[in-house]
């Protein structure tokens, strides 16, 4: 072997530890570090279920848990919930064949920021799903976003600030891929209740292919509201249908959050009460007759409550992953650091069962 070949493989093999270094630190060691607070986490619902792991299945790949990089990280953190940890509040999962696409309310720098994962660090990557907000309405309060896919695309229900009164309302906008840009050319709001607001929008599908808006009325009326979507996912059928208002002591007088889930014949309804800054917010749930209704709680107390170790968790949203499996998407303070600036609302990923028609989580 001559000697310039020779110095040219060890200037490659030198080049190939040098990358493989780098790969390592900012692919698992930082994402470690940075995660260290989320570790350790666990949540609970009141009943509980023991799959084995091969019944529960590996965790959806979301930020950043795919990948090789994703792989080693979770093999040295061990398993858990926490997927982003960092804020990603209100948090709504799409899956689309094989990939998870999650989003969340607004932050300093985006609209409707889109969770992905992908390339080689296999590292966490957000984006801004929406292009901007139509001209009835103001940044800075774009909240709980959901994306339901429809055969002409994707469609977003979001809430946002109404200028003229100042309060929040329901708008929808569409694009022809889920990270967007999602376009919104309404002159007005989807949904927005005389003498109060409507936050908190998200879609469900029943076996027959019908699909219907859920959301959180305020004003004349004050709590979980249903109705039934047009078959584009952009109008209304029907009227809408109170399904849930606050009547238990935990819930402080307040129910958000919505989101529904068929099983077995029976239509569960998951909702977060209470005040989402404190270590009282938690998820409550119903069971209805019908996406409409009528709703009734089977027990008194929070489904899914703080921990020593998670506090407030809600804003949950159901999905299901690419073997049919049920998992909850939710939000959660974490190390007693309730409420901003201190805290932030971070990711996590917790699967969802049934024993006996009963939901469990953890």
């Amino acid at each position: 072997m001559s000697t310039n070949r020779r110095r040219a493989l060890i200037a490659l093999g030198a080049a190939v530890v040098l990358f493989a270094g780098v790969w390592l630190v900012v692919a698992v060691i930082v994402p470690l570090v940075r995660d260290a607070e989320c570790t350790g986490i666990e949540f609970h619902s009141q009943v509980q279920a023991q799959p084995s792991p091969t019944e529960r299945g590996e965790r959806p790949p979301l930020g950043g848990t795919g990948g090789i990089a994703g792989g080693l990280r979770a093999a040295l953190r061990g398993d858990g919930p926490a997927v982003y940890c960092d804020d990603f509040a209100d948090p709504f999962v799409l899956r689309v064949g094989d990939s998870y696409y999650a989003y969340s309310t607004n932050t300093e720098d985006y609209r409707i920021p889109v969770l992905t994962s992908s390339g080689l660090f296999g590292t966490a990557r957000r984006t801004d799903a929406l292009a901007e907000l139509p001209g009835w309405s103001s940044p800075g309060k774009v909240w709980a976003p959901a994306v339901l896919q429809r055969p002409e695309g994707f469609v977003l229900y979001y809430a946002t600030p109404d200028n003229a009164p100042e309060r929040e309302c329901l708008s929808v906008a569409t694009a022809d891929r889920p990270t967007g840009p999602f376009v919104d050319g309404s002159t007005g709001p989807l949904v927005c209740p005389a003498g109060g607001g409507a936050i908190d929008p998200s879609p469900f599908v029943d076996a027959e292919g019908r699909t219907y808006l859920l959301w959180k009325s305020y004003g004349e009326t004050d709590g979980i509201v249903a109705r039934e979507l047009a078959p584009d996912g952009l109008s209304f059928v029907g009227e809408p249908q109170v399904l849930l208002e606050a009547d238990q002591a935990w819930e402080g007088g307040l129910v958000e959050a919505p989101s529904m889930v068929a099983h077995e014949g029976r239509y569960y309804l998951f909702y977060s009460a209470n005040d989402w800054a404190t270590a009282a917010y938690g998820v409550g749930y119903a069971v209805c007759d019908s996406p409409l209704g009528p709703c009734a709680r089977p027990s008194e107390g929070p489904w899914l409550a703080s921990t020593d170790k998670a506090q407030g968790p809600g804003g949950q949203e159901v999905f299901t992953d690419d073997q049919g499996r049920l998992w909850m998407v939710l939000h959660a303070w974490v190390g007693g650091k309730v409420g901003y600036p201190a805290g932030a609302r971070n990711l996590f990923v917790v699967p969802l069962d049934f024993v006996n028609g009963v939901p469990t989580a953890g």
